[in-house]
């Protein structure tokens, strides 16, 4: 077996991502401390297409060399906006249409495998801080909660691990209800 060059791998280039069918998915983080968990997100959303990516409270924006050191200049092509206050964000994801989903271990959370998407309906998913998760007002305004489950010893997984889970979990969805 032989590795692809990148080439052979026909990837788009930024503007024809730009212009590509996306993802119906927003993806927010709210106060995420770490700008190489923000890099990471950023590649994951470009890797999958995702429609936006909106960064809240103490994540960090582009252009910033740690973002684009994980990024890898997914900081270019992903769409972004920044909101000082994650509820701001939240308040017009909703007034625009959009089912917005806390990533939260919560009372009546939905297992992330058991979620059945609507993809005739636009998702927003909120990731939180690495040390105090989705803030309780965006959870307690938020549509809905979904859990990824765990089996160790630990009781959460670093955000951007979580983020690539997550986006990963909802594309198959997509591709499963278009197909």
């Amino acid at each position: 077996m032989r590795k692809l060059k990148i080439t052979e791998m026909n990837r788009l280039n930024v503007d024809e991502f730009k212009e590509a069918r996306k993802l119906p998915l927003v993806v927010v983080l709210d106060n995420v401390r770490s700008l190489y968990n923000v890099g990471s997100v950023f590649r994951t959303c470009d890797a999958f297409r995702v429609e936006k990516l909106c960064l809240c409270g103490i994540t960090a924006q582009p252009p910033h060399i740690e973002i684009h050191k994980t990024a890898l200049g997914a900081e270019e092509s992903v769409e972004w906006e920044y909101f000082k206050d994650t509820m701001d964000c939240v308040q017009k994801l909703k007034d625009e249409g959009y089912t917005v989903m806390s990533i939260e271990q919560c009372e009546g959370s939905t297992m992330l495998q058991d979620f059945e998407a609507d993809f005739n309906q636009h998702y927003a998913v909120i990731l939180g801080n690495e040390v105090k998760g989705v803030q309780q007002v965006v959870v307690d305004n938020s549509d809905g909660c979904l859990e990824i489950p765990q089996f160790g010893t630990k009781h959460s997984m670093n955000v951007s691990v979580t983020a690539g889970m997550i986006i990963w979990e909802m594309a198959k969805k997509y591709l499963s209800y278009n197909s």
